[in-house]
């Protein structure tokens, strides 16, 4: 697989805070973002994920035969807050954002097998807000 970015340009209003971005990673690479509080990083991984449309420039995913690949069924983003409800039940909040990505297909982990690929096996009856500050980011994951 291949992750490639050609001249992404990012706005916030009249703005810009990034221009000119481009990269090209291939598997088992990583890309490291810097920057000051306002410069665009959080913005760019939206981008990247497809939550976001880029003001300019392209970002595409290939596979290892070369055929493009969807952007959403790949690239994924977790802020640096939990988007899940603390009063809810781990499986109750696996089962909405399963719904809410797949629109009730179907498709992917069940929420046991989500849990058990983080290995939290077991917490699914607990409430998301009495997980310690590691379990929660790990089942946002």
């Amino acid at each position: 697989m291949q992750a490639t970015a050609t001249k992404l340009m990012g706005r916030r209003g009249d703005s810009v805070l990034f221009e000119d971005v481009g990269f090209a990673l291939s598997r088992g690479e990583a890309l490291v973002i810097t920057g000051p509080n306002g410069a665009g990083k959080s913005t760019l991984l939206r981008i990247l994920a497809g939550l976001l449309p880029a003001d300019s420039g392209a970002f595409s995913l290939t596979g290892d035969d070369g055929a493009e690949l969807p952007v959403p069924d790949f690239a994924h983003y977790l802020g640096h807050r939990n988007a899940m409800k603390r009063e809810l039940r781990v499986s109750e909040n696996l089962s909405f954002w399963k719904g809410f990505q797949h629109g009730g297909s179907g498709e992917g982990l069940s929420v046991d097998a989500a849990i058990d690929a983080v290995e939290l096996t077991g917490v699914a009856h607990l409430p998301f807000g009495y997980l310690s500050a590691g379990q929660q980011r790990r089942i946002a994951l």
